[in-house]
């Protein structure tokens, strides 16, 4: 599992996966084998799912940034509050 350290890397790596997945859709077009055709639509199916995916965690992320911008004292005692009780926890379950 690759662990990203910024945003531009993940979004990077989405395009190259996207990149290689109409790659792999464009080279099987003229194929016309059942297998091929149904792995084509399952494709299709995988590739607007991550679209949607993509879509939703960039508008829940830039309601998020807002929402921290525009309340940023709160957010850090509710980053506190949340820090310490799995601090908490974690150290009950040792």
């Amino acid at each position: 599992m690759t662990s990203y350290k910024t945003p531009s890397a993940v979004r990077s790596d989405a395009r190259t996966l996207a990149g290689k997945a109409r790659a792999l859709r464009n080279a099987t077009v003229e194929m016309a084998e059942e297998e091929v055709a149904e792995a084509r639509h399952r494709l299709a199916e995988v590739m607007n799912y991550g679209k949607e995916s993509y879509a939703s965690l960039q508008k829940k992320s830039k309601a998020a940034d807002k929402t921290i911008r525009s309340h940023p004292y709160q957010s850090i005692a509710v980053a506190f509050g949340v820090g310490t009780l799995l601090g908490f926890l974690a150290s009950r379950r040792d």
